[in-house]
């Protein structure tokens, strides 16, 4: 791994790479759909707190996201989970299935280390198209 990839483009491959096992693509994808789930479940249940925390935690993913390449944005994704956790506290449910199932994936399939370490919102996004290209086939 380079020092930064400096774009989602360049980082996309790498990312691919540690994926490489059918059993680690699929696992990823039960968890980012269970943290879909919860995303649905708080969004029904607490429309009022959970749609405006969720999507100021989402804009503000957004503009970290072009400083990714430059450095981790690990403390913007937990402000991220914290925001949208103010709104519901059942992301945090979702958020913790999809990284414990990712987390297997890795530690224990792949056998190598999750990129969400180092570039934790290209990882999020990554975790999205791969789910995309897997529900297209």
């Amino acid at each position: 791994m380079p020092t930064r990839y400096p774009t989602y483009d360049a980082f996309w491959p790498y990312y691919i790479s540690e994926h490489r096992l059918p059993t680690t693509r699929w696992i990823h994808f039960v968890g980012t759909n269970g943290f879909l789930a919860a995303v649905a479940w708080c969004a029904l249940t607490a429309p009022l707190t959970f749609i405006p925390a969720f999507s100021l935690s989402l804009g503000l993913g957004a503009w970290a996201f072009k400083m990714e390449g430059r450095r981790a944005a690990t403390p913007v994704l937990l402000g991220m989970v914290a925001l949208g956790a103010l709104g519901h506290p059942g992301l945090l449910a979702g958020v913790l299935f999809a990284y414990a199932c990712a987390w297997v994936g890795h530690f224990l399939i792949e056998h190598n280390r999750p990129a969400t370490f180092t570039y934790p919102l290209y990882s999020f996004a990554a975790d999205f198209k791969m789910l995309g290209k897997i529900v297209q086939g």
